[in-house]
């Protein structure tokens, strides 16, 4: 009798645990591992992002256009940007209340490194940000990986598409076909995945070692622990309540993506596994999952959220700032704004607490504590991120009456 294959997700859960042993190994000499085995690593991450402009493109024109009634797209749209917007502000909420819980800064200083600067970039106008989201050049969009610009093109192909009906049906199988070839790719690149994963984690952990956790352990323990309620409060009520999947099957389904997002710190990245997941286990249809989880991807950032929440009051409490119950709304508000503005790439999160540290008078420069342990953070925070995603396309399509049956059901 043959033994049982080992799945995907097994093994790339032990290329993560082989990736933290080895890391190790090479914590007194960093530069090996960066030198000899992160290659490997980023060899995964380009073949991911060799894919990721064609598959949003492809997919999110199929999802919208077999949606087949601008009527029922606007509702899956309306659905979609309120849960996330709601999740988000949850999401921050949770890390505002870790944050006065556990109080991470109180007790703690830490002076800046000599000469250590962080400026915030110029924060565009709310005009501004809503006219860059269509683009000039689409074509340029795409050859630069402007996802919100890429997204918005597409979904104006799609609505196209279903409005001309019978004349729009080559490009539609155009786009289709382009679909299908996409995701057989993603099903070869996956097949290096493990390998791709031990190669990312053995650098971060030889270079971030317990050294550099100890000092700011409160904080990461802060970031980690609401990720985790967050995961477990908001989405397991989400699936249980709207779409009656156990929170076990849902965390199960998706759990490969989680990895995948956890080692690369990108949603963006991760999106092939994240769709792939979330039709093949959790019955979520292509329509729907095309639509949701490309746009979840970009504007969805509940651990990026989480995380400004908690950084924020680690920052006012290193400096003695007690911030009000009206300045911590303020942090919700500019922190859910921000999340949606961030993009779906490793490390675009610590760009925008800039500016969550500006909307209430907290020095920038002191974003540069967080600097050494964002990768860390990165990591949890975005292994969140997507399984919001997944939580969303799950609800949507149970909502929409679309969710097929994944779930074994005990026998009665």
């Amino acid at each position: 009798m043959k033994g049982k294959k080992m799945s995907m997700t097994t093994k790339i859960l032990v290329g993560l645990i082989l990736g933290v042993i080895v890391g190790f190994f090479f914590m007194g000499s960093p530069d090996i591992a960066e030198t000899y085995i992160k290659p490997f690593g980023t060899l995964f991450l380009n073949l991911i992002k060799m894919i990721i402009v064609p598959l949003v493109l492809s997919s999110l024109v199929v999802g919208t256009a077999s949606v087949g009634d601008v009527t029922k797209l606007g509702r899956i749209g309306i659905k979609t940007i309120v849960y996330f917007l709601v999740t988000t502000a949850i999401a921050v909420a949770i890390g505002l209340i870790l944050g006065n819980v556990i109080q991470p800064g109180v007790g703690l200083t830490l002076a800046l490194p000599e000469g250590a600067e962080v400026k915030a970039g110029e924060i565009p106008s709310i005009a501004d940000t809503l006219l860059n989201i269509i683009p000039t050049n689409p074509i340029e969009a795409m050859v630069n990986a402007n996802m919100l610009q890429v997204i918005a093109f597409a979904l104006f192909l799609g609505i196209g598409i279903t409005m001309i009906g019978e004349k729009g049906k080559p490009l539609y199988s155009f786009f289709d076909s382009l679909a299908e070839v996409m995701y057989s790719i993603t099903s070869i690149i996956m097949q290096y995945a493990p390998i791709g994963v031990f190669a990312l984690m053995v650098p971060v952990v030889a270079e971030n070692g317990p050294k550099v956790l100890l000092p700011l352990l409160k904080v990461v323990i802060a970031v980690y622990l609401g990720c985790i309620i967050h995961s477990i409060a908001v989405y397991s009520l989400s699936v249980k309540i709207f779409a009656g999947m156990s929170p076990k099957h849902f965390f199960k389904g998706i759990f490969e993506a989680a990895m995948v997002a956890f080692t690369t710190s990108s949603s963006s990245g991760t999106l092939p596994v994240t769709m792939r997941n979330a039709q093949e286990n959790l019955g979520v249809p292509q329509s729907i999952a095309s639509f949701v989880l490309p746009l979840g991807a970009t504007i969805n950032m509940d651990g990026t959220a989480l995380y400004q929440g908690v950084c924020a009051l680690f920052i006012a409490q290193i400096y003695g700032v007690n911030l009000t119950i009206g300045q911590q709304l303020t942090v919700i508000l500019s922190a859910t704004l921000a999340s949606i503005g961030t993009a779906g790439v490793p490390g675009a999160g610590f760009i925008m607490l800039t500016m969550v540290l500006q909307s209430v008078g907290l020095p920038i420069e002191a974003s540069a504590l967080i600097a050494g342990i964002d990768r860390i953070l990165d990591m949890i925070r975005t292994s969140i991120n997507i399984v919001g995603d997944a939580s969303c396309s799950v609800v949507v399509a149970a909502t929409e009456g679309e969710l097929r049956e994944t779930e074994k059901k005990p026998a009665s």
